[in-house]
Order: C-alpha cells, then sequence, then structure tokens
C-alpha cells in the first residue's frame, strides 16, 4: 500500500506582471516543500492574470513553456517534490492560445500535461459576459496520471460544473482530483464548495484545487478558498480569502476504503433517455 503523503495548495492574487507572479510562485513552492509538502500544487493562470484576453495573447509562453517552465522543472528537482503548475497561457499554432496544466515530477520530467477542455462562456449575474473561447482554444483529452501515490486525474476551474469528465476520470483509476481555478467571486459564493465536495463524494477521491484570490486587472475578482477536500466530502483545509498556503496529510487507502464501502463506481449502469 502506498505511503501517506503530504499535498500542499497555493493560494495566490497572480497580475499581470510575469516576473512578479513567478517570483511569488517559487517563494510559496519553496515554503510549502520546506514544510514538509511531497506534492505542491498553483492555481490556474498562476503565472498570469488577467481579465483582458489581449493582455493574456500578449504574455502567452512560448508553446513548450520555454524557459519558465525549464524553470518551475529545475525548482522542482532541487526540492525534490511533485509540482503542479495549475496552468500556463501558451501559445498555440493559431490566434488561439491554451491553458495548459502541466505536472512536474520530482526529478523534473514533465509527467503529463492538460489543457482545459470546458471554455468558460457565461454571463455572470451582474450582466458582466466573459467569452473564454474569444482567446482560448479548447483541449480534446482527458488526462490521468502516474503518481508515486496513485493516479491523478487532471481538471481546470469550469470543467468542474461538468461531472462526467471526473466520473471518467476515476472511472479509469484516478484516486485524486486536481482543479486549480481562478474561480469568479460571483458564483464561487454559492457554488464553489458544493461543486468541489461533490466531485470528491460522487467519485470516492481526493480533491485539490489550488485558487486564485482577490482582484486583479482587467476587472476580475477571484473567490479564493483554495480547498483539499477528502473521499467522504469533508474538507481537510481551506484557505479563506487571502493569498497563502494549505496543507493536508493524504492517506491513499482511505480511497480504497470509501470505495470498498460505498462502491458506487462499480454500479454505473448504461441507460437510455426517453421521452414521453
Amino acid at each position: 500500500m502506498t505511503m501517506p503523503f503530504r499535498a500542499a495548495c497555493l493560494q495566490m492574487n497572480s497580475g499581470s506582471d510575469l516576473s512578479v507572479n513567478l517570483r511569488q510562485l517559487k517563494q510559496m513552492v519553496t515554503e510549502a516543500a520546506g514544510n514538509g509538502a511531497q506534492f505542491v500544487l498553483s492555481p490556474e493562470y498562476c503565472l498570469l492574470m488577467d481579465g483582458s484576453g489581449r493582455v493574456m495573447r500578449e504574455g502567452a509562453l512560448p508553446a513548450d513553456g520555454g524557459s519558465i517552465l525549464s524553470e518551475l522543472q529545475v525548482l522542482a528537482t532541487q526540492l525534490k517534490i511533485w509540482l503542479l503548475a495549475g496552468s500556463l497561457t501558451l501559445q498555440s499554432d493559431d490566434d488561439r492560445i491554451v491553458n495548459r496544466s502541466c505536472l512536474i515530477a520530482a526529478d523534473g520530467r514533465i509527467a503529463a500535461t492538460y489543457d482545459k477542455i470546458h471554455m468558460f462562456d457565461v454571463t455572470l449575474p451582474d450582466g458582466k459576459v466573459i467569452r473564454e473561447s474569444s482567446a482560448y482554444r479548447p483541449g480534446e483529452q482527458g488526462v490521468i496520471s502516474a503518481t508515486p501515490w496513485g493516479k491523478l486525474g487532471m481538471t481546470i476551474c469550469y470543467d468542474v460544473r461538468f461531472p462526467h469528465l471526473y466520473r471518467a476520470l476515476a472511472q479509469q483509476g484516478a484516486e485524486y482530483l486536481s482543479v486549480p481555478s481562478s474561480f469568479q467571486r460571483q458564483t464561487g459564493k454559492v457554488h464553489w464548495h458544493t461543486l468541489l465536495k461533490s466531485r470528491a463524494i460522487e467519485n470516492a477521491a481526493y480533491v485539490l484545487a489550488p485558487a486564485m484570490c482577490g482582484d486583479h486587472g482587467g476587472n476580475r475578482q477571484t473567490y479564493g478558498h483554495a480547498l483539499i477536500v477528502d473521499p467522504w466530502g469533508e474538507v481537510l483545509a481551506d484557505a479563506g480569502e487571502e493569498p497563502g498556503i494549505i496543507y493536508a496529510e493524504i492517506d491513499p487507502a482511505r480511497v480504497a476504503k470509501i470505495r470498498s464501502m460505498m462502491p458506487s463506481l462499480q454500479h454505473d449502469r448504461p441507460y437510455a433517455v426517453i421521452e414521453k
């Protein structure tokens, strides 16, 4: 049986200055590792966060992550940790950018990458319109990666509203679900905790959700409350509304115990939907 490990989720207030964000990210990752974290996760848009699609396009990194991703790989190697760069905005072969989560192993290799599938094209309660698809190219594949502690299913922010994605990941063996986010403050107040707890309960999996918080350029406000949720739906750590780091002791055996006690993953059945 895999041994328990310590996970850390970062809560950041990144802006449009990449160098400032990178310095803050490195400081927080180093602090988390110094406090015993073996797996450190950063939020969506950890290195560049602005409500303007133009700013995000202009600040996008090269398609391969360039020297910035290399720096994070070196950092993971030096600290001997697994590191999730929650998401980086990268150039693509068309006029859109991609929102990519990068999982870095303790030896510095890129263990897996995931491009956000679901685009945040919404109208918020105050009437504000956001159209992510105008700037971003959606991903087309769900991703599971092996880690020293079991399988990680990778997702990003708005994906959390699509439970079938998480079910597919869990059915393929994912025991941990990463949800790096920059969740909108208006919707976060009523939906964030419920959605993350639901994904954990439905799939009897740990949910690791690093988050953005505070105000950002381009008239964007994020909710914060980075969370670590256990497979029974218990919130193990909540970062509140300010930048910081949360920690939790993760026991892989708890996933197996709850899945044997409540084996809903074995009870899925095919069915047709008819209208009468």
